[in-house]
């Protein structure tokens, strides 16, 4: 049965996207488009857990319990076919924190580390933060479609003896949704050259238009080289929750990640982030179904209006994210895109510039809110 999507001001809730305006653009009048999580209530069977759980009225050391495995498990192998075994998962607060320490465990300071550009910007940070060397390899844009360039790709492997590649996939910010020959294309290259991957799969649930989401691993005969990363937080909008599976199959690399997280003291999470992701896994499908109608529909009246009012703006196709990827190359150049979008439009948009590049006249717009806040935009 369906559950009604509920839109949430969620000004004054201490919320990063509303209530850090001020902070990161300098303004808090400002409609948020920016940070990637979403302004809807989360499932219904979530919130019931979380209230079962504050009326024992006792938030003591929590023992996670098997059963929110076997929802993570359940859930990759039906919507992904990824058979994942419960041998093979470990804890992280997030995705952005397990890049790093994966960073620290199998890289050493000044090794080279690939992405392919624009980037997700914190793993731009993540590299450089930890003294490590980055290597960008500059995706193609043509006709609006973001494609891999392979002879580059295995040229900077190659030229620059990389060690480690950092995958997003679905593709943030270009949403590109990777189709199976790209996966292995770019996955063989790195097996012949020994490079590992982590591959953030964190917008996984969320493709569009007939797209499917392949996991990394299962692409071809790479669970050795692959590490994943994923969660529940973008695809149920848990952020806060701080809770994300870092999936080793191969288990030297298990027995290393253990040994880190050994030393650091952090190898559980919070238990309201293991009781929602397990509810929302067991019971927020439909949710989900109908909070990527509204996304969806979001997105074609945003790309019907900008092809009316500015019919020169490039809107790259959603495949995959809740981001909307625009190129205003043709009305604006870079230095004049946050005056504006901040001061002339009034919104706050993730630049290009951030993910670095060829997307400085781009914008990233997140789709996930009302369509009211979309029509002001």
């Amino acid at each position: 049965m369906d559950e009604p999507i509920l839109y949430v001001d969620r000004k004054g809730t201490h919320c990063e996207k509303w209530d850090g305006l001020g902070e990161r653009f300098g303004r808090e009048d400002l409609l948020a488009l920016w940070v990637a999580d979403m302004d809807f209530r989360v499932p219904q069977c979530v919130l019931e857990a979380e209230k079962d759980y504050l009326d024992t009225g006792v938030f003591g050391y929590y023992h996670p319990s098997e059963g929110y495995y076997q929802a993570f498990m359940d859930w990759e192998q039906e919507r992904h076919g990824y058979s994942v075994q419960r041998e093979w998962l470990r804890f992280s607060p997030g995705v952005v924190p397990a890049i790093n320490w994966l960073i620290q465990i199998f890289t050493e300071p000044q090794d080279r580390v690939l992405v392919l550009t624009p980037v997700y910007y914190p793993f731009l940070h993540a590299v450089r933060d930890n003294e490590r060397t980055l290597v960008a390899c500059q995706l193609v844009h043509q006709d609006g479609q973001y494609s891999v360039d392979l002879a580059a790709f295995e040229a900077a492997i190659a030229e620059n003896q990389v060690r480690m590649f950092i995958m997003s996939s679905p593709h943030n910010p270009v949403s590109r949704v990777w189709r199976r020959e790209e996966l292995t294309a770019m996955l063989d290259i790195c097996k012949k050259h020994g490079v590992l991957v982590l591959s953030d799969e964190i917008h996984q649930d969320l493709t569009f238009d007939g797209h499917k989401h392949i996991p990394s691993a299962t692409a071809g005969d790479y669970s050795h080289m692959v590490i994943t990363l994923t969660a529940a937080s973008k695809t149920f909008n848990l952020a806060g929750c701080q809770n994300a599976f870092v999936v080793l199959p191969d288990a030297k690399l298990r027995k290393e990640y253990d040994a880190f997280t050994k030393r650091i003291h952090i190898r559980e999470g919070n238990p309201f982030g293991y009781i929602a992701v397990e509810a929302a896994y067991r019971g927020g499908k439909a949710w989900l179904q109908q909070v990527q109608e509204i996304i969806w529909n979001n997105y074609g009246y945003l790309r019907e209006q900008l092809a009316i009012h500015l019919p020169k703006a490039c809107v790259t196709p959603l495949e995959g994210t809740y981001l909307m990827w625009v190129d205003f190359a043709a009305y604006l150049q870079p230095e004049e895109m946050e005056r504006f979008f901040e001061e002339t439009c009034g919104i706050a948009v993730d630049y290009g510039a951030w993910f670095e590049g060829d997307g400085q006249s781009h914008i990233r717009i997140n789709l996930a809110t009302s369509r009211e806040n979309v029509e002001k935009a």
